[in-house]
């Protein structure tokens, strides 16, 4: 106890002077903070204020202004701050133009927050735009407010639910029809379900007079549904579709995508097509950095000639599932067991891909030999070359045929190295199919029946998941929002939907489509033997769903 009041004591003012501030920038102190800066102020030989000290000062302003018995207080001293801080010609960074540019919106001043948040540039985060953002909301100042957010988007930065809830507000509010339709696709585009305040902010917009006016009410079809088809499914974004009073209700989504209000199919939403091109352009580019070019290029070339695949087995992460025993080692009976498993269910093999140096091993053992090359001469085995990431083939081949996928590889590494992007982790949804063997017996869990996330559907009704916790997906929370003569008659002039399997343009036959609407399936051959299961490949032919794509 003497030691710790002897070191208290030879404290050096300066550092007494940090220790204080910090705690009361820790417990937010507003009063406390006034006095020591006052103190600090008649000690100019003694302290002397740097960056952090104004920072920190500002901080504690900035979370002050939302008491409203300290607000004018921390408003005032927070520009008093900032005065000082100028003049002693300290430069400002990012974290004091975002505790100013919080005190300027205070004052009800968007456009002096505005104009502070800009002084960072490209070194603006949403914490230094928001204040201003959120001021003109409140003052109902719409036209500003979407200028902030164009900025913002100029310098790359994605805008989260709160400030896409704002700014959908008050477009509401001013009746800005065109902008509550745009909103709502951003809020679609950047989270998956929405909060209890958000949900209200779009129930009051379907509840009020201007939803109900504005609409077609004659839309063309085919374009709605090609729009729906280049977009990856779930939207068209063509505008209000139907004319009338809207109902909005709480319902819940059944296992197989189906609205049990209005009897809707919800879909599992892909990527567009315009991602996926670039897609599989960037794992084409990145494998052509890392493999030998020559290869890879032989590989897609091959790929263009071979083109009519439901799905892409990942061979090595199926062969060595669980084989790290003793006496493991590539099970090729756990091949055979999926691709026999993928075949039974669309009556069209899978494409393998597995590296060569694994294929010749494989080709060595006489009880293999028949079945591999088999499956090499009817181009169901593609071996990857010697030095080669087979990691590269199997995805590029997934993503340019739009196949299923089939691995239990997170692909954690490619989200790293290919473009960082939310699509990818929306693509893995909708293609990938993990497995296991359950007692011997291969059950391959399939993509999902439908994306949790805002759908807008070809004959203009929306279905809005809400956040909150839920054991199972069918247990959430939807918002369902239809027309309410549509709802009535059951829109029976447009009674056609767009099917899952046509919506993501997978090559999928029915029996395919028909296994994604459960969670699991379980093989139904019972041997996961290799005698006997090589088999004859039946003749390729397009599938129904590709085939009414291409008419």
């Amino acid at each position: 106890m003497d030691k710790a009041r002897k070191k208290k004591k030879n404290l050096t003012p300066e550092v007494q002077f940090r220790l204080s501030l910090d705690n009361c920038s820790k417990t937010k102190d507003l009063s406390t903070a006034i006095s020591l800066y006052e103190s600090a102020l008649s000690q100019p030989s003694t302290i002397r204020f740097s960056n952090n000290h104004f920072n920190s000062f500002l901080y504690i302003c900035s979370n002050a202004v939302s008491d409203s018995s300290m607000k004018n207080a921390a408003i005032e001293f927070g520009f008093r701050i900032f005065e000082h801080m100028g003049s002693c010609n300290i430069a400002p960074n990012e974290a004091t133009v975002t505790a100013i540019a919080r005190l300027a919106a205070a004052t009800d001043d968007g456009d002096k927050s505005f104009e502070l948040a800009k002084r960072v540039g490209n070194c603006g985060k949403l914490r230094t735009y928001g204040p201003a953002l959120f001021c003109f909301c409140k003052m109902g100042e719409a036209d500003k407010a979407y200028e902030v957010e164009e900025h913002m988007r100029s310098l790359g930065l994605q805008l989260e639910e709160a400030e896409l809830a704002g700014l959908l507000k008050v477009s509401v509010e001013k009746e800005r029809e065109d902008k509550v339709y745009q909103y709502l696709h951003k809020l679609r585009m950047s989270i998956r379900s929405v909060s209890e305040s958000a949900a209200k902010i779009i129930q009051s917009w379907f509840g009020g007079e201007m939803a109900t006016k504005v609409g077609l009410s004659d839309w063309d079809m085919d374009l709605v549904k090609e729009a729906i088809l280049q977009n990856g499914g779930g939207w068209h974004g063509l505008g209000w579709l139907g004319k009338g009073k809207w109902l909005a209700q709480r319902s819940h989504i059944a296992p197989d995508g189906r609205c049990l209000t209005c009897g809707e199919q919800l879909v599992c939403v892909d990527i567009d097509r315009a991602e996926t091109e670039r897609f599989a352009e960037s794992v084409a580019s990145l494998a052509m950095e890392r493999e030998v070019h020559s290869n890879f290029k032989e590989f897609q070339d091959w790929l263009e000639k071979h083109s009519d695949y439901d799905a892409v087995v990942d061979a090595a992460n199926v062969g060595l599932f669980q084989q790290n025993f003793a006496e493991g080692g590539f099970s090729i009976a756990q091949l055979v067991a999926v691709v026999k498993e993928l075949h039974s269910r669309s009556n069209k093999w899978p494409l393998v891909i597995l590296h060569n140096k694994r294929v010749r091993t494989l080709l060595e053992n006489a009880g293999y030999r028949e079945l591999l090359e088999e499956w090499i001469n009817e181009k169901i085995l593609y071996g990857t070359p010697f030095g080669s990431n087979d990691d590269w083939y199997w995805l590029y081949a997934a993503v340019k045929r739009k196949c299923l996928l089939v691995t239990n590889d997170e692909m954690r590494d490619h989200i790293f190295e290919l473009l960082g992007s939310s699509f990818f982790a929306r693509w893995k949804e909708r293609h990938q199919v993990k497995y296991t063997f359950v007692k011997g017996e291969i059950k391959l869990l399939m993509p999902p029946t439908y994306s949790v996330v805002i759908q807008e559907s070809e004959n203009g009704s929306w279905h809005v998941p809400l956040a909150g916790e839920a054991v199972e997906e069918s247990s959430r929370t939807w918002l369902c929002i239809t027309r309410q003569a549509s709802c009535e008659s059951d829109n029976k002039q447009h009674a056609s939907v767009v099917e899952a399997s046509q919506v993501s343009e997978l090559a999928c036959s029915d029996q395919i489509a028909a296994s994604c609407h459960s969670d699991s399936f379980t093989s139904q051959n019972g041997s996961n033997g290799c005698s006997g299961l090589a088999g004859k490949r039946k003749e390729r032919s397009p599938s129904p769903s590709h085939s009414s794509l291409q008419s």
